[in-house]
């Protein structure tokens, strides 16, 4: 019995080290081990809806010709992009920053692009510009083309839910100056390398409290996850408001695989390797209700998702585009 019991053992390693050796093989053969960043002429371009005209957006390579941009996914948003973007402008109004917000509409269906464009109309295309995608691509792919589009020292990706309240920015960007030992022009940051990330780890007892069982196993299952797979030490990664100076955004944005909700994991998986300083700051947060996200289902494919990430950085399938230039 112990002899067949080693046998079936024996079989069974071999078969799982085999298909192993086909996946590694697979993804070598098939994988770009860079990203084409794919976008059509009609991407590259934004509308001025007061008067019709067409221009072209720019480009991240360029040099800094405001303080701030502010990236915004936006996925089927007509109902809770407004409050946000009020919120936003109120802030950025009354500040002395010289701004930018750039919508992306990732595909959406409603009227998202109508909304934006109205706040567009209301403040000018030199401080709101809406980029329409023409398919969904993914939440990480809409920011990276918002990104890549833009003319701030410092680029701030925001969700479009608005959980995240716009005085608490003053908090990353001093943590940002702080860091990289700044003062003066927040356009001397340009060229620097720092990433700042707003943190709900802070409310997670309280969290804790107001959630199931199984979903708190979940919330522990995937911070293990990333741990193992990706990036130490940061609690919390998928905070959807993220501070990048403009080197750093290029440097990450360029080598992104991810265009989905695991993305976030990738792009401080990028900054480590490069050794881009990163910096947790707490941030309010409230949870809004219309998340497109499910627990269970979108849980699984992050999972899913950290796994191919460890694996095809690890047998050499991917590689980050900066770091070998």
């Amino acid at each position: 019995m112990m002899f067949n019991l080693n046998i079936v053992v024996f079989y069974a390693s071999g078969f799982a080290a085999s298909i192993l050796l086909s996946i590694c093989i697979f993804f070598l053969a098939t994988a770009k081990q860079y990203p084409i960043i794919r976008r059509t002429k009609r991407e590259k371009c934004f509308v001025n809806p007061s008067t019709g005209q067409v221009l072209e957006f720019p480009s991240l390579k360029d040099e800094c010709s405001l303080d701030l941009s502010v990236i915004v996914p936006a996925y089927n948003e007509e109902t809770r992009l407004p409050s946000m973007l009020n919120e936003c402008i109120d802030y950025l109004e009354s500040s002395s920053t010289s701004y930018e917000i750039i919508i992306v509409s990732d595909g959406s269906t409603d009227g998202t692009v109508n909304v934006a464009n109205k706040f567009s109309e209301r403040i000018g295309t030199n401080k709101l510009r809406v980029l329409e995608l023409e398919t969904n691509r993914g939440k990480g792919g809409a920011v990276r083309l918002g990104m890549l589009s833009a003319r701030g020292a410092l680029l701030l990706f925001a969700d479009a839910d608005g959980a995240t309240k716009f005085s608490d920015y003053l908090k990353i960007e001093n943590s940002m100056r702080n860091t990289l030992k700044v003062t003066g022009s927040v356009r001397h940051m340009a060229i620097k390398l720092g990433i700042v990330i707003g943190s709900r780890a802070h409310l997670e007892k309280d969290s804790i409290a107001q959630r199931s069982i199984f979903r708190t196993i979940l919330m522990y299952g995937f911070h293990a996850l990333v741990w193992m797979f990706a990036v130490k030490g940061i609690k919390d990664t998928q905070c959807g408001f993220k501070l990048f100076t403009r080197q750093a955004a290029l440097d990450c944005f360029e080598s992104l695989h991810v265009e989905r909700w695991a993305f976030d994991v990738e792009l401080l998986k990028i900054a480590r390797s490069l050794e881009i300083p990163i910096v947790e700051v707490p941030v309010n947060w409230t949870e809004i209700e219309g998340s497109k996200v499910t627990p269970v289902l979108s849980w699984i494919e992050m999972a899913i998702d950290l796994a191919l990430i460890w694996l095809r950085y690890t047998i050499g399938a991917w590689k980050i585009k900066a770091k070998y230039d």
